[in-house]
């Protein structure tokens, strides 16, 4: 029960802290708790996409093709992101409750998290205290992260009609960029990528803050 405890802790600062930094309208609970469960959702056809990409990967193998690239970039980040993409359009994109640039980031870090719970939960049972631990601090923030930047660009295609179709792109294509990345320098047992890692997390949180606060002070509901 105690990991458990410490799998969810992660994940429920982080979605406060989203909930409270949309500080000029916060968004239905209701709607948030649906956003959070369709992100648990979505970890069970993704298990089965990635499955078969696995194998995809293996029956390609003379090119290298189930190699720690194809891994990172087609099987976690394409799967992963493009269900918490189909997800939150689905969802969100239609809904009169997203009514600001900010909800794109509030409901796409609140699909993102959602799978990263299920996702956490089932890593720590495995692993114990130790990968719950490493996760609280990489991986968790990480989903949540990628999040940020899938709902800013969301924001901004829902928002600005003329330019809608290349931010639509790159809400989708950024994120699995990115997740790709964060998980290829894990898989491939390079010194440099590991070196590289660090300065990419504190890139991701850098640039995260930066998207947030950017959106929130043009927010249509900010008084002064």
């Amino acid at each position: 029960m105690a990991l458990i405890l410490i799998a969810l802790a992660p994940v429920l600062i982080i979605l406060f802290y989203i909930y409270f930094r949309d500080k000029y309208e916060h968004e239905p609970i209701g709607l948030l708790a649906k956003a959070l469960l369709a992100g648990g959702l979505i970890t069970i056809p993704v298990i089965f996409a990635e499955m078969g990409l696995q194998v995809l990967g293996s029956n390609m193998n003379d090119g290298g093709v189930s190699s720690p690239l194809w891994t990172a970039f087609i099987v976690a980040g394409t799967t992963e992101e493009l269900f918490k993409f189909l997800a939150l359009f689905i969802m969100i994109w239609a809904n009169k409750n997203f009514n600001e640039k900010f909800d794109g980031i509030v409901y796409a870090v609140f699909i993102s998290l959602g799978f990263a719970l299920v996702e956490n939960v089932m890593y720590v049972i495995q692993g114990g205290l130790n990968v719950a631990l490493i996760r609280a601090l990489t991986a968790v923030p990480a989903h949540a992260l990628f999040g940020v930047v899938m709902g800013y660009y969301f924001g901004l295609a829902r928002f600005l009609e003329g330019e809608r179709a290349i931010y639509l792109v790159r809400a989708i294509l950024w994120p699995i960029i990115l997740h790709g990345f964060y998980d290829y320098c894990l898989m491939a047992n390079k010194p440099v990528f590991m070196i590289i890692f660090i300065p990419f997390i504190l890139y991701l949180w850098i640039s995260g803050f930066k998207k947030m606060k950017e959106i929130s002070d043009s927010s249509r509901f900010r008084t002064k």
